[in-house]
């Protein structure tokens, strides 16, 4: 009888902090700009927004570290079409949510949301992507040392990359850098993220190779937790290579600098090493203090236990809202000005939108929970 692995609650309340943050930072009101913290770095530099997707990718270690433990009862074949299958239908529905609602008026006429224009990069295909190459890394790999040193070349490679077949003026820049150009040339202009008002991608696909590192980081951390358990000793060493990771980052920031829309080798580092101080944290605080006055984590929980399903629905909801007309403005500008700029203007209330948002998404969580439905991939 294979021994059920033991839980860990801490693991579970970072997963759904990162959610919550994650609505946040990307849902906030309009009618004012939002604070500055909630925003990502304009390139390079570092704000704890850019943290936000980096722990979603150490989240999905965390996970793979519990979830991997079954494949030492099934064939290889198995084993590789249930990794495929996963990071397909993730990647498919990030296509598919970049392409909804389908359809858009023009003049009063209906037609369907032209696929030639759809972006094809994005959150969830990175996702798909980093799960996809980090699973078969460790699964082929049973060498700690080798991974660490396949996680080395990932990240020196990338750089490397960039100096090569960027722009020896301007490797590292938006338009310049080899990352760029790659996304250019295989899928084109219409087919990449327009939100800086220029064609880049930030989820492209050459910067996709340090962020695979983020996941094999969440899986090491998640595997160390349930060899050592919930110690002094775990957290000890979780907090000294945090640091150490740290150390190095904004050592090698001086050469290549720390930026989450170039995912430069130094952010993957980073955040990494952040991410493992804050499950450091979490582990004394939860499972070891067990502070858990007025029973908070259970919040946290109630969203980590459905957490791509909520991300889903905290994104297509937003364009619900962009899409329903009050009047000549859509409903998310209208409750924003109506409601939340109207009792406190500026920044605040933009925070208050994006608060009540995430609330509004945790409660469909809640009720998923309730009736114990949780939604796989």
């Amino acid at each position: 009888m294979t021994q059920k692995p033991e839980r860990f609650l801490s693991l579970d309340v970072f997963r759904g902090m990162t959610i919550c943050f994650m609505i946040i930072v990307n849902t906030p009101g309009s009618g004012a700009h939002p604070f500055a913290p909630l925003e990502h770095a304009a390139w390079f530099g570092f704000t704890p927004t850019d943290l936000v997707f980096p722990s979603f990718l150490f989240a999905v270690g965390n996970a793979m570290s519990f979830t991997n433990r079954k494949f030492d009862t099934l064939s290889t074949g198995a084993v590789l079409a249930r990794i495929f299958k996963r990071a397909i239908l993730i990647f498919l529905i990030g296509y598919l949510m970049y392409w909804f609602p389908f359809v858009e008026a023009h003049h009063g006429v209906w037609s369907v949301k032209p696929i030639s224009h759809t972006r094809i990069m994005g959150v969830l295909q990175r996702i798909a992507l980093c799960y996809l190459f980090a699973s078969l890394i460790v699964y082929f790999i049973k060498s700690t040392r080798t991974i660490i040193i396949i996680s080395i070349l990932l990240l020196v490679g990338y750089q490397v990359l960039l100096l090569i077949y960027g722009d020896p003026s301007a490797p590292y820049d938006m338009l310049t850098n080899a990352g760029t150009y790659l996304d250019k040339y295989l899928l084109g202009d219409d087919h990449l993220y327009h939100g800086e008002g220029k064609p880049f991608d930030p989820e492209g696909i050459l910067s996709t190779l340090p962020a695979i590192v983020n996941v094999i980081g969440g899986y090491f951390a998640g595997r160390y937790i349930q060899q050592k358990g919930k110690g002094y000793e775990t957290i000890a060493k979780l907090l000294l290579t945090g640091c150490v990771l740290l150390f190095v980052a904004w050592s090698w920031n001086m050469f290549f600098p720390i930026g989450k829309k170039l995912w430069s080798s130094p952010f993957t580092l980073l955040t990494v090493g952040l991410d493992l101080l804050i499950i450091s944290g979490l582990i004394f605080v939860v499972e070891i203090a067990q502070w858990n006055g007025w029973n908070w984590t259970s919040f946290f929980t109630t969203v980590g236990k459905n957490p791509l399903a909520i991300y889903i629905l905290s994104e297509i909801l937003i364009i619900a809202f962009w899409m329903i007309p009050v009047g000549k403005q859509s409903f998310f500008d209208w409750i924003n000005s109506t409601v939340y700029q109207a009792i406190i203007p500026g920044a605040i209330g933009s925070l208050l939108f994006a608060i009540s948002y995430m609330l509004l998404c945790w409660c469909v969580g809640k009720m998923l929970d309730k009736n114990k439905i949780y939604i796989r991939v």
